[in-house]
Order: C-alpha cells, then structure tokens, then sequence
C-alpha cells in the first residue's frame, strides 16, 4: 500500500502526541538530563540544488541539497532535533525569481523542498518582500511548518502579517519557544509593497513576547531573527546585540541578513550565523538537566558547519528534479545576440573596469530605464564584478549575470539638488586618493551595490576630495545642474526605498514597473533589438589622481603573477578595499634594489620617524553642540560647517559607519 509523506508526517506527529501523553514532564525523575539540537539555516536564497545557473555546472559549496545531508547527518547524531530557517529563503536564483515566484498558480519550489526537509519553523527575510504581500501569504499557506514575523502586523488591525509571532514546539519532554523577528529596515528598501505594515524594533518585540512564551510553557527560548548580531544603520536598533544584552535568558540567537559567520557566546546565549546560499549551517546544543519540575541548562554549544565536505542529497535532488530541469529549459532559449563583449577585461585583477569608468554594461542597463520610464536621468549599479555580456548567443542566464536581483523600476521627479546629492552618497565609495597610489579604491564599508553610475547627465568624481564633495561639473544637456532644476529620474525600487528613507529624494513616483522587474525590461530591449553592439558614451570619469607612478607597471604584474594581492574586507564582502601605494612599499622596503635601479628610482635612507602621538578624543561635555542631521547632510558637510574633521566627529560619536548618517539623527559637535 502507497502511504504519502504527508500522511506519514501526520501519522508519527500522532505517534509523537500520544507518547507526550504517555510520559508527561511531571513524571521525569528530579536529574533527568536530555539534549536538545537546533539547526539553523539562513539566507539560502532559493539555492535548491548545488548548482550554478550563472555557469552551468555543479558547485560543491552551496546549496539545500549539501544542506539536508549536514541536516541529516545531525538528526541520526541526535534525535531530538529542530530545524528552522531565517529568512531570505525563496529569493536570489533564477529558478525563484524569474520563474516561480512571479507565477502564484504554481506550487512554491522552495517551500516545497522546505516541506520535504520537514523544517519546524520559519521567519521572513526582507527578500520574502521583493515580490509582494501576495507571495507571502502563499508560501504562508503553503508551508507545513509556521512562518513567524513577531515584529511585523498590519498598521489597522494589528493583526500579524503570518499570524503566528512564536511557536512551541514539545520534544523530548521539552517544550522549546521559537520566536521569530523580520527586518524592521523593510520599508526602506521595499516601501511601496509595505505600505500596509509596520515593523516594530526588534527588542520591543522580544520583550513583548518572551513573558507570554514563558506563561505558556516554553522551558527555553530560542530567537531566529532576520538581522545581524550588530546593528546595520547606526541607531535604528536593528542589531540581535541589543535584546540579547536586555534578555540574558534567551538561551540561543540565529542571526542571518548579513552573510556572515557567527559562533559565539555572550553571556548565557548562544549566537550563531551562517554564510549565504547554503554554504554552512549553524547547529546549537543545549544540555538540559530537570531540576525539581523545571528544565535548567547546564551546558550549550554553538558550531558553523561548512556544507563543502558533505555530500549533495540524491534524495532531495531527485524530489526537486522537475523544479530544476524546468530552470534548465528556460535558460537555454536564446534572446538575442551580442556582437562583442559589454565589459573590457580588467587592466588588475579584482578591480572591475565597470566601477572605474564608463562601460557599455552600465550604459545598457540605465539606457533601458531611461527608454522604460521616459526619464532624464538613470543610476545603475554593478551587482557582480564580473559582469558581462559576452560577444555571442545570449540567455536569461546572461540577463541574470549582469542584474542579480528582481528589483522592479520606479521613475521619480527630483530637483537639482536632491540629484546632486544622491550622486555625493554614491561617490563616497571610492577611497580619498594619497599620492603614491597605483590604483583607484573602494570604501570597504559600502557594498559594490550600493555604488550606483548615472546616465543621461556628464559629471566628473574628484577622488582627492572628501566624501561629500566630489561630484564636479554636473551638466545636463549641456548646461549645470542646478539646485532649483527638475529632473526625472529613473531608479529601481531598492534604491527609491534607501533614498528616501534617507531623505535624500522626497517625492512619489510617476512610473512603478512592479511587478515587471528591470531585468525583464533588460531582457526585452535585448529581444526587441537584436544583434545589439556595446555602445558607450564616456558621460563620466575620475579626476583627480595621478595613477603615473614608474613602478605601477612593475607592481600591476606582480598583481597578475599573484605575488601581490589587492586587499579586501575583513569580512571578505569588500573587494579593492585599499589602494596599493608605490610610496608607501618602497618607504617599507618591500621593492627589491634591483626593480629600484631598473625604474630609475634612487631612496635616500631615513631613520624612521617616531610614531605620532594619537590626537586626543575630547570626552563628551554639557558644552557640546547638538545638531540634528537633516536631509542632503553629511558627515564632512557637519564637520566643515563647525571646523571639526569628520573623522574626528565619527570617533566622538561612536559611529559604526561614518558614510551612512540619516535625518533625524543627533550628531554632538564638541566646542573645543
């Protein structure tokens, strides 16, 4: 006889009840000691199988089906295991974004896989938004396993979005409370499809909820919540730190959003987080011994498991297969043809040529939103550095590589002013140039996405200057921008959503693509157009820096041999972080004599200079000026304003990140 997965997941949820009758917690003798596992998923991103789409071949580092085999693995090493998800789930491949998710008829494939791996509880990423509240509440109804979002209701009703804020869930005599906390920093990047919602702090939330938890029966509380362990815009509270440091009681945190890895413990919490895409998985332990009537934890653990050593499951391959094979079938359609490739090659490696100067990519990407909304003005960033239509065939695959994400487009008015300064907020990615260097470098606290390039208006980015000041010769149609002009402007909805919640624009658009996202617009232009040829207008271009240095040759080939890296972040997310300075190696005597002679270059030696004594920081005083930043402000705007270097005013105010302040903000200026 052919029993379903369903019915026997009912029938042993049955099994399982009637055993938690059979032996209720009452009965456990006083010292009765149990283990219970949580594993922890986060941002997987809709990478069902470990595959790349982008390349067409198999990947051994990502994917749910590396996932389920460390999932598996875990349950046969302990039983009494949970598993839940963190959001930013079903968004991030083409199979998602380009197929399922826009198509609400058909079965969710990554809920669907979800069921399968018999997932316990989930919350909403910010990414579950991209496409809609009609999308949530689909997968909402569609998951056999609840959906949490304790911090997101609907502004009239206060009803919760997903109806369920926490669950508890019995195991092993257990009863174990799942609370589940979204991004409250939703509406900043999708605002117009939130409009019904709002989002409470995390830390109010957790407050609100952990009592109740608590009263009906919840012996540990475990938080799974959609946001880093620090906060990411500086005093919006959107950092897990915080309600871990206010509720010491919460025995474990998963942590997700910002794609990192995280195992540590603060206090008596537990806090984990792990890679996108599938890439590791978070496991937590927690030791409980009964004491009287009462579980107590005598001992937790917290670990991050890299996927890449593990196996993909055949098993969940094969249940996923159609999903997969119908992907494959909608990439390998041509669209159209490209006679030569959009992107030159990088003169250094790791440094893309895109973010550097003008290229026929960035100029298609923002030619086809100037043509889609009417507009005067685009500004597109690049997703990937590396980017590229290539001379050949081209595939949604390809459509894909040159723009990552779903976002759909919006046309706005915006005056001179406000153009000027959301181009300032661009510019601050580029490092301030120091004589000596050999390359232009990237700010490593702003991702590349959030560098955008504009068309249909000339400018220059003058790197000696500081951020705030570098946008010069702003011309539109031949003349300058001014602060009173009118422009339209054509931008996609994450980047509306950031800037105005920034302040940086204020108006409401006239154009809104939702739910026809700019890459099928891309896709479309390409279609309809075809053979299209890289056409670019040189609009923009750096000034400022001297990249003339005799030993730049010298020092770009030790680049390519691999003897010489380009740094990156700490946190690996930031490539170019620093620029390579010619000066600075030979003062260190990192050049050998011989490349020295070669170059024509003589070093006179020095004894070195003592290292200089730190300017002292002034602690805050009741003198201090308080100036409340407002739209179109910042930080070396503040500081020129009251004669106080802005690093200086990033130090004495405790900034995480000094490029990104927003109106409303309190910023102390000290008088002395």
């Amino acid at each position: 006889m052919y029993f379903n997965k369903k019915f026997l997941s009912i029938a042993l949820a049955l099994v399982m009840v009637l055993g938690t009758f059979a032996m209720p917690v009452g009965v456990l003798a006083d010292g009765h000691e149990v283990t219970i596992t949580i594993i922890g998923t986060t941002d997987l991103h809709a990478n069902i199988y470990n595959y790349s789409y982008e390349d067409g071949k198999d990947v051994e580092d990502r994917g749910m089906t590396k996932v389920y085999s460390v999932i598996q693995s875990i349950r046969e090493d302990n039983p009494n295991t949970l598993l839940v998800d963190n959001g930013d789930t079903i968004q991030g491949t083409i199979l998602s974004d380009d197929l399922y998710n826009t198509k609400l008829e058909l079965a969710n494939p990554v809920i669907d896989v979800m069921n399968f791996m018999e997932y316990d509880a989930m919350v909403l990423g910010n990414h579950e938004f991209n496409f809609g509240l009609e999308l949530v509440d689909k997968i909402v109804e569609e998951a056999e396993f609840p959906i949490l979002g304790a911090n997101v209701k609907y502004s009239e009703s206060g009803e919760y979005l997903t109806g369920m804020p926490y669950v508890i869930k019995e195991i092993a005599g257990v009863n174990v409370g799942i609370l589940g906390i979204t991004n409250p920093n939703i509406p900043r990047w999708d605002g117009p499809k939130v409009t019904s919602l709002q989002f409470d702090k995390p830390v109010d939330s957790v407050g609100e909820h952990i009592d109740k938890m608590k009263e009906e029966g919840a012996d540990i509380i475990f938080v799974t919540s959609h946001i880093g362990y620090e906060e990411e815009y500086d005093g919006s509270g959107d950092g897990a730190e915080i309600f871990v440091a206010e509720y010491p009681e919460i025995a474990g945190v998963l942590t997700g959003h910002a794609h990192v890895t995280e195992s540590q413990k603060v206090g008596n919490t537990l806090v984990g987080a792990a890679k996108d895409a599938g890439r590791q998985v978070v496991r937590f332990d927690f030791d409980l011994v009964m004491d009287g009537e009462e579980w107590t934890i005598a001992d937790s653990r917290v670990e991050v498991i890299d996927v890449l050593e593990y196996p993909a499951s055949e098993e969940l391959r094969e249940y996923a297969a159609e999903y997969h094979q119908n992907t494959l079938d909608f990439l390998v359609d041509v669209i159209g043809q490209v006679e030569a490739d959009f992107a030159p090659p990088s003169e250094i490696p790791g440094i893309p040529e895109a973010q550097i100067r003008d290229t026929a990519v960035i100029d298609l990407i923002n030619n086809v939103q100037l043509e889609a909304t009417g507009a005067d003005v685009a500004g597109a960033a690049l997703f990937s550095p590396n980017s590229n239509l290539e001379a050949g065939d081209v595939t949604y695959a390809d459509i894909f590589g040159i723009y990552k994400y779903p976002n759909t487009l919006i046309g706005i008015e915006v005056t001179g002013e406000e153009l000027k300064d959301y181009m300032e907020w661009s510019a601050s990615y580029y490092n301030t140039y120091t004589p000596g260097d050999i390359n232009i470098s990237f700010n490593p606290n702003i991702r590349g996405y959030n560098y955008d390039m504009f068309q249909g208006v000339e400018y220059k980015v003058d790197v000696t200057k500081p951020a705030g000041e570098r946008i010069v010769d702003l011309m539109f149609g031949g003349e300058p921008v001014l602060p009173e002009d009118t422009l339209k402007l054509a931008i996609n909805n994450y980047r509306y959503g950031g800037l105005k919640d920034m302040g940086v624009i204020s108006g409401e658009p006239y154009f809104e693509s939702d739910p026809k996202s700019l890459r099928s617009y891309i896709a479309d232009y390409i279609a309809e157009n075809t053979p299209i040829a890289p056409e670019v207008d040189n609009n923009w271009e750096i000034v400022g820096a001297d990249l003339e240095h005799p030993l730049r040759p010298y020092l770009i080939d030790q680049i390519i041999a691999g003897n010489l890296e380009v740094p990156v972040s700490e946190d690996g997310r930031s490539y170019n972080a620093e620029a390579i300075n010619a000066n600075d190696m030979i003062l260190q005597g990192l050049i050998p004599d011989e490349v020295l002679a070669e170059y024509g270059i003589e070093v006179t030696p020095v004894e070195p200079a003592p290292e200089p004594e730190p300017a002292p920081v002034p602690e805050p005083t009741g003198d201090d000026i308080e100036y409340i930043v407002k739209p179109g402000d910042w930080l070396s705007k503040i500081g020129a304003t009251y004669g106080v270097d802005w690093r200086m005013l990033a130090e004495y105010n405790e900034l995480a990140n000094p490029n990104l302040i927003y109106p409303g903000q309190k910023i102390m200026i000290p008088r002395n």
